[in-house]
């Protein structure tokens, strides 16, 4: 990344830009465990949290979508739209910032099936809007401000993390 581009950033994305950059490797990482490992961390499923927020944090949750998705630009890994979401979900919830996590699916030119995830806080798309409006919506995880990260999975009764 060219360091003029970093610089002209505003100072609360330069600083979210390291965290954010990390948490995408650590989204990364858990997509090797089961989908039912990983996905307990997300909050509630078929819960959504409200579409209303503070003006305060509309602005952090503006910065925190900007650097996740200025940080998954410059992984050596892919950062799929599923990683992005995770990373996202962790740094809302690390600010108690309540967030919901949607997954899509939607059938590509191919006839193929194709899936897609973002998620929101507030009223705010913070990854994936721009291919949302292709997909139906097949998931939704909630993950309200103040929730503990540790859930029960449903088939195996264990703790996460």
């Amino acid at each position: 990344m060219r360091i003029q581009r970093l610089l002209l950033l505003p100072p609360e994305v330069r600083r979210l830009f390291p965290e954010a950059w990390l948490e995408l490797g650590c989204a990364r990482f858990r997509q090797r465990r089961s989908f039912g490992d990983y996905s307990g961390a997300w909050g509630k499923c078929m819960e959504e949290t409200p579409w209303q927020c503070e003006i305060g944090q509309e602005k952090s949750i503006r910065h925190i979508s900007q650097a996740v998705d200025l940080a998954s630009r410059y992984t050596p890994w892919r950062s799929s739209c599923l990683v992005q979401a995770a990373a996202a979900m962790t740094l809302l919830v690390r600010r108690k910032l309540d967030c919901t996590l949607y997954l899509g699916t939607a059938k590509n030119a191919a006839g193929q099936l194709a899936a897609h995830a973002w998620v929101r806080s507030g009223p705010i798309y913070v990854t994936g809007e721009r291919e949302m409006g292709a997909f139906t919506v097949v998931g939704i995880f909630g993950r309200r401000a103040g929730t503990a990260t540790i859930t029960k999975t449903a088939d195996k009764g264990s703790s996460l993390f």
